[in-house]
C-alpha cells in the first residue's frame, strides 16, 4: 500500500500538465507493479508530464517475471515459432532460470545500472531473456533492427555507447537467412569501442570469432537444472522512473532523437492496456521487435499480468499465406494485435487462399500504429472469428509508451481518461467536424521520462507548444458519430505501417545521391499499405543526356532502402524537368501525391513543372 494515496494539485506557475491523472483509475494499475517499496503519492506535478510514484522502487524482472513464480512458475510464459518451424515454450519458472543466469554474465562483464546494452535480434525467447536480464542489473537497452546493413547499424551504434551488443549468427528472414553477425562486425570495426559481443547461435551458419565475443548459450548454461546459481543474479531496487530502454525516433530536423523510457512508468502504461484488451488467455503481437508495439505490449503487459504471450519470428507468408490462421489455431490465441497494414497484406493474401475458415478461439483483434477504415474491420471480423469477434482500433505514440486509447472493445473498466481534446492553432477546441492538433489534458503514466540527440530539445515542443497539456503532433477531428478521426501529423513525420518515417530524411538521402539535383518527398494513401510514400525528383547531369529511368529508379529506391529501411522507400517516383517556386511545399506535396498514382506498377514517370502547376489548381502563364 501506498503511504499517502492523495493527488495533489498543481501549484500555480509550474510548467507542465496542469490536471491531475484519474487516481480511481490509475491506483488499480499500480497495485498490479510488484513495488518493492511503497510510493508516498500517485503523482507530483513539475516538469512536462509531472512525477509518477515519487519514492517507490521496483525491479521490471520481478515485477514480470519473479513475483509470479509462486502461483504460475509452472505456467507458460512464452510460446515460440521460428519462421521454418521450429518451436519453443517456456514457463515462468525457465525464464526466471535464465534472466537470472545472463544477469549474472552481464555483471561478470562489468555491466552494470545505467550502461548501455544493444540488441541487434530477431524475435526470439533470447530477446526477451535480454530485456529482462539488462532490466535486473538496471542497464538500459535499445533494440537494433536486425535487417538493418552495416552501413546504418554502423550510424546507430555511433550514437550509443554500449558496454555489450547482441547478435545472432543469422536470422530467417522471409525464407533466406541474413548474416547477423558479419554485418554486427563491419559496423563494430567502423565505430569501435564495444568490449563484448554476446551471439545467439540461430541458424547454424559458420562465423568469424574474434576476441571478445560469446555464445548466449555459454553465459546461459548455469540455467541448466542441477547447477547450483551463484551470486550475481540478483535484482537491483530502481525507481519507477530510471531508464529501461531508448528508442530511436524518426529524425527531427534531420537530426536522430531518441526516447527514454522509465522502468515503472512504461510498465504501468502497459498494464493499463493489457487489461483493457486481454481476455486472459494467449495473446499475439504479430509485429517485429523493432516495433514500438512489440516491445510495450508482446512482452511487458502480459508478462506483468501473468499471461502467456505467443512470439513469431518470421514473416507471415512462409511457407504459405495461411501462416497466420495456423499460429492462431496452433496456440489458442485469443487477442491478436498488428497493424491495419498486416491486415491489409493478409486480405490481399485471403483472396487467392481456396478456402479461409474462421478461428473460433480467437476473440479480439486489436489494430494499432494507424487508423483502422471499416471495410478493413469488417473483413477481419468475417475473415478471422466466429460471430462475436471485436475489433479495436488503438491509439497511441512511441512518446506515450505505446497504445493509450482503444475504442471498439466491449465490457472493462476502460483504460484511464488521458484527456484527449483537438485544439486550434491557439490552443482553442474546435468544432466538431474541424480538423486540428489533438492533445492530452491529462498525464499518462507510459509517457517519457527523457529524450536524447543533438536536437532532443524538439520533444519539450509538446509541453511547450500549448502549455498545460501535451500536444501529440497529430491531426483529428471528431465526426458526426462522435468518433476521433486520425488524419496525420502536423510535423514531417508520418507513420507507414505502424512506424513513423521522416520524410525530411528520406529526402536527404535522395538529395545527396549523385543522380538527384533536388526531391521532394510526401505521402499518399495506399489500398494495401494504408499510407505509402512518393517522392519527386530533378535528376543531376550525372545521369547523362537520356538516362534509363527504370534503372535510375532502382538506384534511388535502393539507397533509400540501404539507409533507412524498406518502410521509407517510397512506391513512386516522379522525374520532373525542373522545380519551380511557383507553390508553397503544402501544395507542391499535394500535386505530387496526386500525380504519384499506382498505374505503372511503381514504375518511374517523367513530369514537366506545368504538370505539378496544373495539379495544384495553380495558373499556368
Amino acid at each position: 500500500m501506498p503511504e499517502d494515496s492523495t493527488v495533489p494539485e498543481n501549484s500555480p506557475g509550474t510548467p507542465g500538465l496542469t490536471a491531475p491523472p484519474p487516481a480511481e483509475a490509475w491506483t488499480p494499475v499500480v497495485d498490479r507493479l510488484g513495488l518493492l517499496t511503497p510510493y508516498r503519492s500517485l503523482w507530483e506535478p513539475g516538469e512536462r508530464s509531472g512525477t509518477w510514484l515519487p519514492g517507490a522502487e521496483l525491479n521490471l524482472s520481478v515485477s514480470c517475471v519473479e513475483r509470479h513464480l509462486p502461483e504460475r512458475g509452472d505456467r507458460v510464459a512464452l510460446h515460440w515459432e521460428g519462421e521454418p518451424g521450429d518451436t519453443r515454450s517456456l514457463t515462468y519458472a525457465q525464464l526466471h532460470e535464465q534472466v537470472v543466469a545472463l544477469a549474472r554474465s552481464l555483471r561478470s562483464m562489468g555491466v552494470g545500472v545505467g550502461d548501455r546494452v544493444g540488441l541487434h535480434l530477431g524475435w526470439l525467447p533470447e530477446t526477451v531473456v535480454a530485456m529482462l536480464a539488462c532490466a535486473r542489473i538496471g542497464a538500459i537497452h535499445t533494440v537494433l533492427p536486425a535487417p538493418l546493413p552495416a552501413e546504418p547499424l554502423a550510424d546507430r551504434l555511433a550514437l550509443l555507447d554500449l558496454k555489450v551488443l547482441f547478435t545472432q549468427d543469422g536470422a530467417w528472414r522471409h525464407g533466406a537467412v541474413l548474416p547477423l553477425k558479419a554485418r554486427a562486425d563491419e559496423a563494430m570495426a567502423a565505430v569501435g569501442g564495444i568490449e563484448h559481443t554476446v551471439v545467439v547461435r540461430r541458424t547454424g551458419m559458420d562465423v568469424q570469432w574474434f576476441e571478445g565475443d560469446r555464445w548466449l548459450h555459454d553465459l546461459l548454461a548455469a540455467a541448466r537444472p542441477g547447477v547450483e546459481a551463484e551470486a550475481g543474479g540478483e535484482a537491483v531496487p530502481l525507481p519507477v522512473d530510471h531508464p529501461i530502454a531508448t528508442v530511436p525516433l524518426a529524425n527531427r530536423g534531420g537530426q536522430p532523437v531518441s526516447i527514454v523510457h522509465g522502468t515503472g512508468t512504461m510498465l504501468a502504461g502497459a498494464i493499463a492496456v493489457h487489461e483493457h484488451v486481454s481476455t486472459g488467455g494467449p495473446f499475439w503481437v504479430a509485429g517485429d521487435i523493432s516495433w514500438a508495439v512489440t516491445q510495450f505490449h508482446a512482452i511487458y503487459g502480459p508478462l506483468a499480468c501473468g499471461d502467456t504471450s505467443v512470439m513469431y519470428e518470421g514473416t507471415l507468408d512462409v511457407p504459405t499465406h495461411q501462416r497466420a490462421w495456423d499460429i492462431i489455431r496452433k496456440y489458442g490465441v485469443e487477442v491478436l494485435m498488428t497493424s491495419p497494414s498486416v491486415m491489409r497484406t493478409i486480405r490481399g493474401w485471403a483472396r487467392e487462399m481456396p478456402q479461409v475458415s474462421a478461428v473460433p478461439a480467437l476473440r479480439r483483434v486489436v489494430t494499432a500504429g494507424e487508423p483502422v477504415e471499416e471495410d478493413l474491420a469488417a473483413w477481419m471480423r468475417e475473415a478471422l472469428g466466429d460471430e462475436g469477434l471485436e475489433v479495436g482500433d488503438a491509439w497511441g505514440q512511441l512518446e506515450l509508451g505505446g497504445i493509450v486509447r482503444v475504442t471498439g472493445l466491449s465490457g472493462g473498466s476502460g483504460l484511464p481518461d488521458c484527456g484527449l481534446q483537438i485544439v486550434d492553432a491557439d490552443g482553442s477546441p474546435v468544432a466538431d467536424g474541424e480538423s486540428g492538433e489533438v492533445v492530452l489534458t491529462r498525464p499518462w503514466a507510459g509517457t517519457m521520462v527523457g529524450v536524447e540527440g543533438d536536437v532532443a530539445e524538439v520533444a519539450m515542443a509538446h509541453w511547450t507548444r500549448h502549455p498545460g497539456v501535451y500536444a501529440t503532433g497529430d491531426l483529428a477531428r471528431i465526426g458526426s458519430d462522435g468518433r476521433v478521426e486520425f488524419l496525420g501529423r502536423t510535423d514531417d513525420v508520418v507513420s507507414i505501417s505502424g512506424q513513423l518515417v521522416s520524410l525530411r530524411e528520406v529526402r536527404e538521402v535522395l538529395e545527396d545521391h549523385p543522380f538527384v539535383r533536388r526531391a521532394e518527398v510526401t505521402w499518399r494513401k495506399d489500398p494495401e499499405l494504408g499510407r505509402s510514400l512518393v517522392a519527386a525528383v530533378a535528376l543531376s547531369d550525372e545521369v547523362g543526356p537520356a538516362p534509363d529511368l527504370d534503372a535510375v529508379a532502382v538506384e534511388l529506391m535502393d539507397a533509400v532502402r540501404e539507409l533507412l529501411g524498406g518502410l521509407a522507400r517510397p512506391r513512386a517516383l516522379l522525374v520532373l524537368d525542373r522545380f519551380g517556386d511557383e507553390l508553397g511545399r503544402r501544395e507542391r506535396a499535394q500535386a505530387i501525391a496526386t500525380l504519384a498514382t499506382p498505374d505503372r506498377a511503381g514504375a518511374p514517370r517523367s513530369v514537366a513543372w506545368e504538370q505539378i502547376l496544373a495539379a495544384a489548381g495553380h495558373p499556368i502563364t
